[in-house]
């Protein structure tokens, strides 16, 4: 975004600068251009590139902006690239060296813009190790994080950390459907030896059961001492109520049980009071 000054009115639009860059014109077009604006004025525009490579203004921005990253559709495909729908009457172009994946119109994607420095154009990449390290010198084994996933592999899915970093989930630690662009809450499981990171959906056992046996006493405690949701309920009612996966539900129900805090029959979980605070 830039705050620039109306220097000229012409027949189409209005070309616009500033007072250190007045022979760098940028064309606002009359369409786009606010009622009753007129030579002198200050507006605040976004920048970007016609198809000729010249500077054009438009007076809303995009949906997503330079050297940020988001989710966007696809809107037409060709030999050279993709072209993105991200809220300007031209589209995004990803060319096919930065795609990380074949994109096939109707696809969502998440998308980073940057300046291509060859051209001077605003282009988009799906391929985000150009632009995010693989190593975060921050994040340690048990951090919990916000992940971004935006590649699928044989091996489980590519994932962006906290808008900084990538990294790997495995896939027998996605114990739910993912897909790309899903937003999701992780916890660091590995930093390997290369600095390179695995991310997994819930806490190692020895750090998310405790916590997890207190979120399980705390829900019987709020449904007058009783829940329906046993070890053998369906994996997706378990992971809607306590976001965690089946296995690791059974595991914190068994060591309640052990415990003696509750008592687990077929068709459902009770609380024992006597017990349930220690």
């Amino acid at each position: 975004m830039n705050r620039l000054t109306v220097i000229a009115e012409l027949p189409f639009g209005f070309h616009l600068s500033t007072p250190d860059e007045a022979e760098r014109l940028v064309t606002l077009m009359l369409d786009d251009a606010p009622d009753n604006i007129k030579k002198g004025d200050e507006i605040e525009v976004f920048v970007g590139t016609d198809e000729h490579g010249e500077l054009v203004a438009f007076p809303e921005p995009p949906a997503v902006m330079i050297d940020e990253t988001a989710v966007l559709t696809a809107v037409s495909v060709t030999d050279f690239g993709a072209f993105f729908d991200w809220g300007l009457d031209k589209d995004l172009l990803v060319k096919t060296r930065q795609q990380e994946f074949p994109v096939h119109q109707g696809m969502r994607c998440l998308v980073h813009v940057y300046l291509d420095e060859q051209t001077g154009r605003l282009m988009g990449a799906t391929r985000l190790h150009p632009f995010y390290q693989e190593q975060n010198h921050y994040l340690h084994e048990g951090d919990e994080v916000d992940c971004q996933v935006y590649a699928k592999t044989q091996l489980g899915y590519k994932v962006l950390i906290n808008k900084n970093c990538l990294g790997l989930i495995f896939q027998s630690d996605a114990f739910k459907p993912l897909k790309i662009g899903d937003q999701t809450k992780g916890f660091i499981k590995t930093v390997r030896e290369d600095g390179k990171i695995d991310v997994a959906l819930q806490p190692k056992l020895h750090m998310g059961r405790a916590t997890l046996e207190q979120q399980i006493i705390d829900d019987l405690e709020a449904h007058g001492g009783f829940s329906t949701i046993t070890d053998k309920s369906p994996a997706e009612d378990i992971y809607k109520r306590f976001n965690v996966s089946k296995g690791a539900y059974k595991k914190a129900l068994g060591s309640l049980y052990k415990q003696r805090r509750i008592t687990i029959n077929p068709d459902m979980i009770k609380l024992n009071q006597e017990t349930a605070k220690k």
